[in-house]
């Protein structure tokens, strides 16, 4: 009999089970990996075709084939005794070890990145590898994103005159291969969604520059870029629109009519929204309305050239700075179903003013009860000979003038098509 007393190896055996139970309440000891786990592991060995690691002396990890392609620089020459983290893809291989994977890996360590930048909202570069009609694909750390066409900076942007898409799309893939500072607009790992923006990148940097003006500011700039509905100009690392409404007092088709690209111009500050800014040429020039009445009045009678012709009237120049409109309805006493009957673009004729407003600046012309020296004007435009004709020739002459002005066919067929402006859209003259 041991009188009671329990052998020692006994109370070694209840210190070993206590151990291990706390083992078993840590969790620590039996803490295998599982399949998308990202586990950290010493390198025990490398080769051109794989890389084996040592996760803890709990398992043995290969990393090969597609899963060793190198995501980045950092598992590039990899060394025995480093430490680094893969992605567990299969328990147990055919030699019993883990299969392991850079590349998920390094996506995840990617999107923890790109969501600090997001928080953060420092730059950061990215390359262009596609482009599309909406804008570019960029990689960030080998994560693709999207960076809209509206998120360009004004150096990128593209200006196609007409948005043609065609063009728009040439230029967006010209920029294929080249590098550019963003920022994080918005990420989403579970729908694998990266919006970048390069604009709001440049707008920090211009904040500085920008502060420097208000509105009425006087600027010179170069002319950068020209569009149907206004001009771009370049001045102290800024950029601003001139709308065509701004570029000139009287009325114009088209921004060309009066600039062109590489032109120095100067203009006023007019408005500053954000980093837009908006531009007034005309705001520096004399308002020729301002003194109008001591040009024209309503009543004269006055000689305009038919800018153009639209279903609701005539544009015309009574000089180069005053234009005025001749409405369908003063085009003629009776009805008017077809206004190139009555006139056509480049055509000169007399008008009589029934009003003017400087502070509109709008003009009305009116054709009714004109008609008589209308066709006085015609007939003065025919040239004339030298030499008298003869009587023998003089009813020919009155039928080719009598054709002139009276075959409306053929002047339809000479007048363009014309434009789809609507009433509601009539400019200020």
């Amino acid at each position: 009999m041991l009188g009671g007393r329990l052998p020692d190896f006994f109370h070694m055996t209840t210190q070993t089970i206590s151990e291990f139970e706390q083992l078993l309440t840590d969790g620590e000891y039996l803490n295998i990996p599982q399949v998308g786990d990202v586990v950290e592991g010493t390198v025990v060995g490398s080769g051109r075709r794989e890389i084996r690691l040592d996760l803890g002396g709990v398992a043995t990890g290969v990393v090969r084939g597609r899963e060793l392609f190198a995501e980045s620089s950092e598992y590039a020459g990899l060394k025995t005794g480093e430490k680094i983290e893969a992605t567990v893809i299969d328990l147990e291989n055919e030699n019993g070890e883990l299969e392991l994977s850079f590349r998920f890996a390094g996506q995840q360590k990617a999107w923890e990145e790109i969501r600090h930048l997001f928080t953060s909202g420092e730059s950061v570069e990215t390359k262009i590898i596609e482009a599309n009609k909406g804008g570019l694909i960029v990689s960030i750390q080998h994560i693709t994103g999207f960076l809209p066409v509206s998120q360009l900076s004004p150096d990128h942007y593209p200006r196609v005159s007409g948005g043609d898409k065609t063009k728009i799309l040439e230029k967006l893939k010209s920029y294929i291969g080249m590098g550019m500072s963003v920022r994080v607009l918005d990420a989403n790992e579970s729908d694998e969604k990266l919006i970048v923006s390069e604009k709001a990148v440049w707008e920090d940097k211009q904040q500085n520059v920008l502060s420097s003006y208000a509105i009425g500011s006087v600027v010179e700039g170069e002319v950068t870029a020209l569009a149907d509905f206004g001009a771009f100009v370049k001045f102290d690392s800024l950029e601003g629109l001139v709308h065509i409404s701004e570029i000139a007092w009287q009325r114009i088709d088209h921004p060309r009519d009066l600039l062109k690209i590489g032109q120095m111009v100067k203009a006023s500050v007019i408005g500053i929204e954000g980093s837009k800014i908006f531009l007034s040429m005309k705001k520096l020039i004399t308002d020729p309305w301002d003194n109008v009445g001591e040009k024209y009045n309503a009543g004269d009678i006055v000689e305009g050239l038919i800018l153009k012709v639209n279903p609701f009237g005539f544009f015309v120049e009574l000089d180069t700075e005053i234009h005025g409109l001749a409405h369908v309805s003063e085009l003629s006493d009776s009805p008017v179903t077809d206004v190139h009957q009555i006139g056509k673009e480049g055509q000169t004729m007399k008008f009589k003013i029934v009003s003017v407003e400087p502070k509109d600046h709008r003009l009305g012309l009116s054709l009714k009860g004109m008609s008589g020296q209308n066709q006085t004007l015609e007939s003065k435009e025919v040239v004339e000979t030298d030499e008298p004709a003869s009587t023998e020739d003089q009813p020919a002459e009155e039928e080719e003038l009598v054709g002139t002005n009276e075959d409306t066919t053929a002047v339809d067929e000479e007048v363009t098509e014309t434009t789809n402006e609507t009433i509601d859209e009539q400019p200020k003259a």
